[in-house]
């Protein structure tokens, strides 16, 4: 369950509903239960909002899930727990066999504490995993089949600095200092793995050698998930996002100093309170100054326990929707000029499979994290995982479009 936005919780509890109901007509032996942020968030009571519900265990307590089956089974009664992060939940492994791209969790909790932010009352304060320990889990990985990884963390960049990672005597060929670039260069040797990414960043963390890091090591990608959430410096101050416009503009001028071809995403939250017009305008010129590759764009929603949860609310979901259209439309524009002026390239692309609307076609990733739709000859065969070279031949504001290049 995510607890980040009150939607989110809405449809977590509407399915939780759902699976009880279902496990009364068909299957009274069914075992339901709720894990995750918003069980964090309501302990107790997720038992007064889903009656019959089995069992709950928060954002530490995954590696003890078997534990609760069995004193469900043995007592015959709704059993709990509500750790925020342990060293257990560290070696547990959550992953299923299958995919070619994984989610490997590096950073647990925050310590930012912006002014709409939940996460750091369910999720805890940081904590890094061992360096050692994420290579280990993504060998295991890259042995099962997978061939990207997706580093995350709630503010990623912020990984190694809060508790140690490395061993004394771990040192970088490269004369890394910081921890991030040096976990990237452990997991560059992984032979097998072929691209990694990571999310989410904040403009604090790029620093020089991140982006250099970035742009040496072979298998990380061209491409970064950095939240923005608003281009008005008043609003930014308001949310205690710890940065103003420059401090990013910086921030990403560096990083295309760097990486010329690197791809941009971000979020943007609309309808923060006090929002005005004014504000909102600062925010469409600066996203269409930046020209963001994506953007994931959000209207606020007051989360409880958080500062901004004591302000007024005050501006109508009406005019949060209208904003959003209007971001929309611009971000479109943006995305769709950045994907024309790749027609005519060759990319190389990592198969993710048969696209899912259309199962004549196929679907891949370029390094900057963009979606291409393609097709093959009937007399040839691909497989997930498998880097292709492929001709861009139509964009989207959101999607390519290609030829298959024969070898």
């Amino acid at each position: 369950t995510c607890s980040v936005r009150g939607k989110a919780e809405v449809k977590a509890l509407g399915k939780l509903r759902m699976a009880v109901a279902r496990k009364r007509q068909k299957n009274p032996s069914l075992i339901v239960g709720a894990i995750g942020c918003m069980v964090q968030r309501l302990k107790e009571q997720i038992f007064n909002e889903v009656k019959g519900l089995d069992f709950a265990a928060g954002t530490g307590s995954f590696a003890e899930i078997p534990e609760l089956i069995e004193s469900l089974q043995t007592h015959k009664a709704p059993v709990s727990r509500f750790s925020i992060h342990t060293d257990a939940d560290n070696a547990l492994d959550k992953h299923q066999l299958g995919d070619i791209s994984k989610f490997v969790t590096i950073l647990l909790g925050c310590n930012r504490k912006c002014a709409y932010c939940i996460v750091p009352f369910v999720r805890g304060s940081e904590w890094s995993r061992a360096g050692k320990d994420i290579v280990k889990e993504v060998k295991q990985l890259v042995d099962n089949g997978v061939k990207e990884i997706t580093l995350l963390g709630q503010s990623v960049m912020s990984y190694g600095k809060t508790n140690s990672v490395w061993e004394e005597n771990h040192f970088s060929k490269r004369g890394y200092r910081e921890p991030l670039p040096r976990l990237f260069e452990e997991l560059d040797k992984i032979e097998g793995l072929l691209r990694i990414r990571f999310m989410s960043g904040h403009p604090s963390g790029c620093t020089e050698e991140l982006a250099r890091a970035m742009s040496e090591i072979p298998s990380v990608c061209e491409h970064m998930h950095l939240p923005v959430q608003s281009g008005s410096d008043r609003i930014l101050k308001l949310m205690g996002r710890g940065y103003t416009t420059d401090d990013y503009r910086r921030a990403v001028e560096l990083l295309r100093s760097k990486m010329p071809d690197i791809s941009l995403t971000s979020d943007i939250i609309l309808g923060f309170p006090s929002e005005t017009l004014v504000d909102f305008e600062m925010t469409r010129s600066f996203v269409n100054e930046i020209r963001f590759d994506n953007l994931y764009i959000f209207k606020y929603s007051p989360r409880p326990n958080t500062r901004a949860a004591e302000w007024d609310d005050d501006i109508p979901e009406k005019e949060k929707l209208r904003r959003n259209h209007i971001l929309l439309a611009d971000q479109d524009k943006n995305g769709l000029a950045i994907n024309k002026a790749l027609v005519g390239s060759s990319l190389e692309c990592l198969v993710e499979g048969r696209s899912l609307r259309d199962k004549l076609r196929w679907a891949a990733k370029t390094r900057t994290n963009k979606t291409v739709i393609f097709e093959i000859p009937e007399t040839f065969t691909l497989t997930p995982g498998e880097l292709v070279q492929l001709e861009i031949t139509r964009a989207m504001p959101q999607t390519l479009y290609a030829n298959y290049q024969i070898k």
